[in-house]
């Protein structure tokens, strides 16, 4: 009781602009916790230790709450995957694979709330579409550094047709390493599974 008439005091003396920060990091606990349904203004006024009118301040309905959330981890996720997608090159294509996996897990444990946030298997409908954008402008990076490795490489025949696939195949491993790591049963280590990943992946490449 006297630690939530506390917090009440302390956001009485906080702006929206300065709130929002906090507001978003309640969010994004409860949204991994529990799903992104359990996200509502009383369930982060109720986290905060706040009245709701405080969290309505800060946004007008549990959507406005939400796309901010998305697009705030969106974009420190869009950044940390081109990060790991820069870290992979070199002329070994097997090690550039293995390095850019390696480092996209290394980010997944140092980040498991926004991963779980936008690799949702169902997604809020509010925000499916910014997790779309998000994926999209990945692909885009992902395409721009792929391809041109890919002719250095082993001068894939028949690249601009074959790409597109190659390019989902690569983004769903990438979701797909992500979630394992975070299971609840997974016994990988991020390097390990990271190198294994960055194995196949590379020679289903090769073979393409």
């Amino acid at each position: 009781m006297t630690a939530a008439v506390n917090n009440r005091e302390r956001a009485a003396h906080l702006g929206p602009e300065r709130r929002r920060p906090h507001v978003l990091d309640a969010a994004l606990a409860i949204a991994a916790g529990s799903g992104t349904t359990a996200v509502t203004i009383g369930s982060v006024a109720e986290r905060l230790g706040v009245t709701r009118p405080v969290v309505y301040a800060c946004f007008p309905d549990r959507v406005a709450l939400l796309r901010a959330l998305v697009q705030r981890e969106r974009d420190a996720m869009v950044a940390r995957l081109l990060d790991a997608l820069h870290t992979a090159r070199g002329d070994d294509p097997q090690s550039a694979f293995v390095t850019g996996f390696r480092h996209l897990l290394h980010m997944v444990e140092e980040h498991p709330d926004t991963w779980r946030l936008i690799f949702a298997a169902n997604p809020d409908p509010s925000v499916s579409g910014v997790v779309t954008e998000a994926r999209q402008a990945v692909a885009a990076s992902a395409t721009r550094w792929i391809g041109p490795a890919l002719q250095r490489w082993w001068q894939t025949p028949d690249l601009d047709r074959k790409l597109p696939v190659l390019i989902e195949l690569f983004m769903s491993a990438g979701e797909a390493a992500s979630r394992s790591l975070l299971a609840k049963e997974n016994d990988w280590t991020a390097d390990d599974l990271g190198e294994f990943y960055g194995q196949v992946i590379c020679s289903a490449f090769r073979a393409a």
